[in-house]
């Protein structure tokens, strides 16, 4: 559970970061963020054409909501840190949003589930999880890698 949390916390974090690129690139990066998971999933998890049809559609549907609530809580986070130095945050209303925000998560996962298991059989669903799961191992230790390389 620590793990899942600390994965979404550090892609909140790299999405975040994308969002402060102009919006026609930040909008053509997320595409190809998208673009690149998405094959890494169907490679992975071995998915046929036919479930590759149908899956395709729920992953970007599942994806953008994910990215849309991201940025709507980095702009929250954001402009509520903006002025720490000169005013205490409301750290109520961080906390409460960061809570909202992990049940929003769980259940755009439920529905996304929902979804995908009428799609896919068990086993087939079974794999296409692990390599989301491996995707975003790879993902923080590609940042890991860059940030000690950077360190250097």
């Amino acid at each position: 559970m620590k793990l899942m949390k600390y994965t979404l916390m550090v892609m909140l974090v790299f999405l975040s970061n994308a969002a402060f690129a102009q919006e026609t690139n930040k909008f053509t990066k997320i595409q190809e963020f998208h673009e690149r998971k998405w094959q890494i999933l169907i490679t992975q998890a071995q998915l046929n054409p036919k479930e590759i049809e149908d899956v395709k559609p729920v992953f970007l549907e599942y994806e953008n909501l994910l990215w849309k609530l991201h940025q709507e809580n980095h702009e929250f986070f954001k402009s509520n840190l903006k002025n720490a130095k000169n005013v205490k945050p409301n750290y109520a209303a961080l906390n409460d949003r960061y809570i909202d925000n992990e049940f929003k998560e769980a259940q755009m996962a439920k529905n996304y589930h929902i979804k995908l298991r009428k799609i896919l059989d068990p086993e087939t669903l079974f794999r296409y999880y692990k390599s989301e799961r491996d995707f975003k191992r790879k993902l923080l230790q590609d940042l890991k890698d860059r940030k000690d390389h950077d360190n250097h």
